[in-house]
């Protein structure tokens, strides 16, 4: 059984809690950082219950000393204790504990890891094959459709993965990180690309393909991303699925090398954590891009943690789409009738049939949210459902279907007609205008049922020579009126259509 086929009639119980509901923790020990970050909810799009980290710069001393300081050994140490506590105040069911690069790599990592161990943590420690595979998957889990190149940077290395039809390919592991990039610059103008085409050639990645998306995972690279939103004044301030051109990490490399350090501490989207490794971020981007030569740049905000969540998970999990099993999980929770969004979208789906599926899983996932705003004020419930839709922790969408689901709910909640004027920069206007129609077709639905599901069974919609047709089963017919048929004229008009009431 798929999402779409889900029966309706669940309870509230089966709905929003259940077997695949699981309270876990991720402990990443990094090179740059120590961070826990505690789940819950759905497992195929868990939540994040808490989530923080410690500048510990574990890998800060290794290229030079192949070691791990001791002043960052200790304050890893103080963060992995403070974490065990939290998690048994949070009644954590399943706690993962992995280290990467900087513990793989550094002569001590063996001593930190059994003083970790003492702590009560079992620490896995991840090859470079392995945090990459794990990275990837994680990529899949919050973009599914993923095709090209993933690279994750992180402050000891540089994983690059072949993603592809839903699975992990290829995977190298390079040497590469922010902490290891400035020394290897110092050498000379070329250095890093040189050394960056050395690499590939010795650990098998001469052969990963030109010309096909890049995924970006990492802190230093969504910092650069997040550098790229305030520059270019992009309206929508999400990382995930965020997309750059390719001549863009050049752009943001001459602005650093430029930038007084009075611009950067004038950047609040980006850590003054991160600051530093900026320029070298850069640097390991641009070199990728000239070997690479990818067709685009995209952000994924899902990495290494969720890829191993996502692992775990079971092929009927793994398998269902993100983006409708969390529309699902917040429309039943905030809706006044649980699987009422899956009937809406049965019952408006024949005006519909000529949307290309990619427009129909958006339309699902706008019926799924319809009921979100019925507690707000009612003279900004067309906000609310815009900046619930645009602004939601949504994965496995574009930018430009999370402006076509606002603009169906901003339409559904009493928006009107008219495209809102924060969209227009984030989606085609056809699309953004369709949108606009099942907004309205919600609406109608959601007045003549009152959000009950019996008057959806005896009733149905469709589309005949140009005209919009209700048709109400005679038990039904009381449920036609004025009220009705001034919804039936707004679709109408949107959609270019007369409309007649068959009772």
């Amino acid at each position: 059984m798929t999402l779409l086929d889900r029966p309706t009639g669940q309870s509230r119980q089966t709905t929003l809690k259940g077997a695949h509901f699981r309270r876990t923790a991720i402990i990443d020990i990094g090179s740059n950082s120590v961070r826990l970050v505690v789940y819950d909810g759905p497992r195929r799009v868990p939540f994040i219950l808490f989530n923080e980290k410690i500048m510990a710069g574990l890998g800060a001393d290794i290229g030079r000393t192949g070691r791990i300081g001791e002043r960052a050994i200790e304050r890893g140490l103080q963060a992995l204790e403070r974490f065990s506590r939290l998690i048994e105040e949070m009644a954590v069911e399943e706690v993962i504990c992995v280290a990467t690069a900087a513990v793989r790599d550094a002569g001590n990592g063996a001593e930190f890891i059994e003083r970790a161990d003492s702590l009560g943590f079992q620490v896995r420690m991840l090859s470079g094959e392995e945090e990459g595979r794990a990275s990837a998957f994680g990529l899949l889990s919050g973009i599914p459709q993923a095709e090209g190149i993933m690279g994750d940077l992180g402050g000891g290395s540089l994983e690059l993965v072949r993603v592809g039809s839903g699975g992990v390919g290829q995977a190298v592991s390079l040497p590469l990180g922010v902490f290891r990039i400035g020394e290897i610059r110092r050498r000379g103008k070329k250095a890093l690309a040189q050394r960056f085409d050395e690499l590939l050639h010795q650990l098998g990645g001469d052969d990963l393909p030109a010309d096909v998306p890049f995924y970006l995972i990492g802190g230093s690279w969504r910092a650069l991303a997040r550098l790229d939103m305030q520059i270019t004044g992009y309206p929508l301030p999400i990382l995930h699925h965020y997309e750059m051109t390719p001549d863009r990490p050049a752009a943001l490399l001459q602005w650093l090398e430029r930038a007084q350090k009075a611009d950067l501490k004038g950047l609040p989207a980006v850590s003054s954590a991160r600051l530093p490794g900026l320029p070298d971020a850069a640097h390991m981007l641009v070199a990728i891009v000239e070997r690479l030569r990818p067709s685009r740049l995209t952000v994924s905000a899902f990495g290494l943690r969720e890829g191993l969540l996502y692992e775990q998970l079971p092929p009927e999990l793994a398998e269902q789409d993100p983006l409708l099993v969390a529309a699902r999980i917040e429309g039943d929770a905030q809706g006044r009738f649980v699987g009422h969004g899956d009937q809406i979208a049965g019952w408006i789906a024949p005006l519909f049939e000529s949307d290309p599926p990619e427009w129909a899983r958006v339309r699902l996932a706008a019926c799924l949210l319809a009921d979100v705003g019925w507690r707000a004020n009612p003279d900004f419930r067309a906000e609310r459902g815009l900046e619930f839709a645009l602004h939601g922790n949504w994965p496995g969408v574009t930018a430009a279907e999370r402006a076509a689901m606002a603009q169906a709910l901003h339409a559904n909640f009493g928006g009107g007609n008219m495209i809102a004027p924060a969209l227009e920069a984030l989606a085609p206007p056809e699309f953004l205008r369709r949108a606009i129609q099942w907004g309205l077709a919600i609406r109608l639905c959601q007045r003549l049922s009152g959000g009950a599901e019996s008057p959806l069974q005896g009733s149905s919609l469709g589309m005949r020579d140009g005209t919009i047709i209700l048709k109400l089963e005679p038990e039904y017919a009381a449920l036609a009126g004025e009220a009705i048929d001034r919804r039936l004229r707004q679709l109408g008009s949107a959609m270019g259509a007369g409309f007649l009431v068959d009772a």
